[in-house]
């Protein structure tokens, strides 16, 4: 089962515990983060590999994600250790909240490939590729200011070659993070964090 359907699958049968407040979802910040600013919400250790990153596996691309459910699901869906699935943040659509889910020393499983999973950081960002309303200024703006970051601190280069859609991996089956998604917008924000 690919991931999308993973993720819609389990928003259908989430149950009132995984669906926080959206203002609960998420433990204190700063606790076992890499970006200062990230709220700690561990994802299952069954969802990702240790790993010890950059030094066993160079660090080379950020990859950006679309959840197709909401940021409290997504968070669900990620400490659920039947779901095998994770990614190292996300963004939260309507303030540009970011929760870390996965230390980036650590391999997250959101790529769909194997090698890009290795070298790469994962950003998911809370919202549905055909719906433009999630994609608030305070998500570009948040989230440009993490990709920004995640780059300084490997030296990737902060273009269109290194910060790469989902789609745009290697035997990619998803669309996300679509054609709605801002790239020009983006990486200007991520170049003037």
């Amino acid at each position: 089962m690919d991931r999308r359907r993973l993720i819609q699958g389990a928003a259908a049968a989430a149950t009132a515990g995984v669906l926080l407040p959206a203002a609960r979802a998420y433990a204190s910040p700063r606790a076992n983060t890499d970006y200062p600013s990230a709220h700690w919400a561990p994802a299952s250790a069954s969802n990702y590999t240790v790993s010890s990153r950059p030094s066993e596996y160079p660090v080379q691309y950020v990859i950006i994600h679309v959840t197709q459910v909401t940021f409290a699901v997504t968070l669900g869906i990620f400490q659920n250790p039947a779901k095998k699935v994770s990614a190292h943040y996300v963004v939260r659509s309507s303030d540009g909240v970011v929760a870390q889910c996965v230390q980036e020393r650590n391999v997250a499983w959101h790529a769909g490939n194997w090698d890009y999973n290795t070298r790469s950081v994962g950003i998911e960002h809370e919202g549905w590729v055909d719906q433009p309303k999630y994609f608030t200024h305070a998500l570009y703006e948040q989230s440009a200011a993490l990709t920004a970051s995640v780059c300084d601190r490997y030296g990737i280069p902060k273009d269109r070659a290194h910060i790469i859609g989902h789609n745009e991996v290697p035997g990619a089956t998803h669309t996300d993070p679509g054609p709605l998604w801002d790239w020009t917008r983006y990486i200007r924000l991520v170049n003037f964090a």
